[in-house]
């Protein structure tokens, strides 16, 4: 009996290596993520919460933005590429409200609301930020860094997604895209 021991252990343990093996290549195969579905032109909904505003009373949500193209994106006070982008992303903002197509709505990332207001004073920041609180809307958009910009369009689909810091010629582009 322990002669067939070892066998029929070391069967069930190369039988469980393919099993792990096939259920990783299915897994990686179904990966939705939301680069890999704008990239394929499938824009996904975007995810929503109700978060504080900064600064202010009351609440706001990308969902209460439906009919406008929105800018979402993630900073903190503590990213120097997110003091870096700050100006385009003002641009952006006066743009889509001049024209009232939309609006940019900050999300504050993991940072405290002196910290946050501070950076809205210091870099002339007019548009609107939530705070997200334990990061629960970032988790929603596998945002595990900062900058990272959503760009979501009228019917409140994400069409462009830049992780990293945002230059002009990416909100350009991506703006259009929502546009269309």
């Amino acid at each position: 009996m322990k002669r067939l021991l070892v066998p029929i252990l070391a069967a069930v343990a190369a039988l469980s290596l393919v099993g792990l093996l096939g259920y990783g290549l299915i897994a990686k195969a179904e990966d939705d993520s939301i680069e890999q579905a704008v990239a394929r032109g499938d824009f996904p909904p975007a995810p929503s919460a109700d978060l504080p505003l900064l600064g202010a009373s009351g609440t706001q949500s990308v969902a209460d933005l439906r009919g406008e193209v929105v800018v979402l994106n993630f900073w903190a006070s503590w990213c120097i590429p997110c003091q870096a982008e700050a100006p385009v992303l003002e641009r952006a903002h006066e743009r889509l409200t001049r024209s009232g197509a939309g609006t940019v709505l900050g999300v504050t990332y993991d940072d405290s609301t002196a910290d946050s207001l501070k950076f809205v004073k210091d870099h002339g920041v007019s548009f609107p930020s939530v705070r997200d609180v334990g990061t629960k809307l970032a988790k929603r958009y596998s945002t595990h860094n900062v900058p990272e910009t959503f760009v979501i369009d009228r019917d409140g689909r994400i069409v462009d997604v830049f992780r990293g810091q945002i230059d002009q010629a990416f909100i350009d582009r991506a703006l259009a895209k929502a546009r269309a």
